[in-house]
């Protein structure tokens, strides 16, 4: 139990340790700034220590009340000898994994959603119940009768949609009755996929511009972890409910029906190779889309790959070495996706908006006479939600 004398010595004996220790290293830092990491994260943890071990100490029956009032036997005449509690666990600290990584998958099936898989599967079953397909034996068509058959046990699409509207604000569709569409999802999404971008744009410059090329970036490790930590706060509460059981079904739907449209009957049927292009016929023949199959597939892909990153405690490091290191694993699927995104307009490079606004509900500031103008932002958000 730590009074309140015991709390203020520790921080000045943790503020003396870091000022004697710089200034005795101070010739070996300049030389070696990755030394400054490793010595702030060893004083860093000796104090979490201490602070773990008075969190995890038994406090008094009354909490210390009777020492801060001046009652009975445990009276104290000093403040500084009254009990002050060190703090509570961080609220980032408390989430769980499994939530997020469904949420990862959910994006990953609301972009084949987009790209109009289940659509395709759909079609080609009224093609084989009206008899205008040569199918009728083969591997493809019994498939379809038993996708046809099962359909009554699992989510129907007004299902689907309602909980893409739920959790990321996509779609046209209404939220389920007492849910909220989550219309912040995809700022905090492109929000933080930019900044991941920039942060390895800026370790690229320093690898070309100075002699060691592995030294630490000097990219901004602050900005990317808020990023992060704005955008899982958000997906946190968004992710309860049956949205865990559903993207286990839908998951293996999506693989039922990839099942079906790589059956070599249904391929010969539109004279394709593989199952996408099939897809894509289907979609050109009797739906007249423009296709964005590619970049909505990878989309899909690289998107989940982030959200799968944000599950784990990666975000929580601060140790710049370490960062780097685990930040590596989705570099190249932010670049990706920043890049499809870019190229379907849903999305736009930045270099100087750093910090997304909180909340946006301010008007946009135009100039006198002239009618308001959409945000880059806005536009791209409505075009997402189409």
């Amino acid at each position: 139990m730590a009074s309140m004398k015991d709390y203020q010595g520790l921080q000045d004996r943790v503020a003396a340790l870091r000022q004697q220790v710089t200034n005795n290293l101070s010739a070996d830092l300049t030389a070696n700034p990755q030394l400054a990491d490793a010595l702030t994260k060893q004083i860093d943890d000796l104090l979490a220590s201490v602070v773990e071990a008075d969190r995890t100490t038994a406090a008094p029956p009354d909490n210390g009340l009777s020492a801060l009032a001046g009652i009975g036997a445990g009276a104290s005449t000093d403040l500084g000898d009254t009990r002050i509690p060190a703090g509570v666990v961080a609220y980032d600290d408390t989430i769980t994994s499994e939530r997020i990584v469904a949420v990862g998958d959910m994006y990953y099936l609301w972009q084949h959603e987009k790209i109009g898989v289940f659509r395709v599967v759909q079609k080609l079953q009224e093609l084989f119940r009206a008899g205008t397909v040569r199918l009728s034996g083969g591997q493809g068509a019994f498939a379809l009768y038993q996708f046809d058959r099962r359909q009554v046990l699992r989510y129907t699409q007004r299902d689907r949609i309602a909980a893409y509207r739920r959790v990321f604000g996509y779609g046209g569709g209404t939220a389920p009755a007492g849910a909220r569409p989550n219309t912040d999802f995809h700022q905090l999404f492109s929000h933080f996929v930019q900044q991941v971008t920039l942060f390895w744009r800026d370790k690229r410059i320093s690898d070309v511009i100075r002699e060691r090329a592995y030294d630490p970036s000097f990219g901004s490790i602050a900005i990317v972890r808020r990023a992060g930590l704005d955008l899982r706060n958000n997906l946190k509460w968004l992710s309860f409910g049956d949205v865990n059981v559903l993207r286990v079904e839908v998951m293996q739907l999506l693989e039922e029906a990839f099942k079906i449209l790589d059956a070599p009957d249904v391929k010969r049927l539109f004279g394709a190779d593989n199952a996408w292009d099939v897809v894509e016929e289907v979609l050109v023949r009797y739906f007249k889309e423009r296709l964005v199959t590619s970049p909505r597939q990878r989309m899909g892909v690289t998107g989940r790959e982030v959200l799968r990153w944000l599950a784990h405690p990666h975000i929580l490091t601060t140790t710049r070495a370490q960062f780097e290191t685990l930040l590596l694993e989705i570099a190249e699927n932010a670049e990706e996706w920043l890049t499809s995104a870019q190229a379907m307009q849903l999305a736009n490079r930045t270099t100087s908006n750093r910090v997304t606004p909180w909340t946006r509900s301010a008007p946009p500031t135009t100039a006198p006479g002239r009618p308001p103008q959409a945000s880059i932002g806005q536009r791209a958000y409505a075009r997402a939600t189409a």
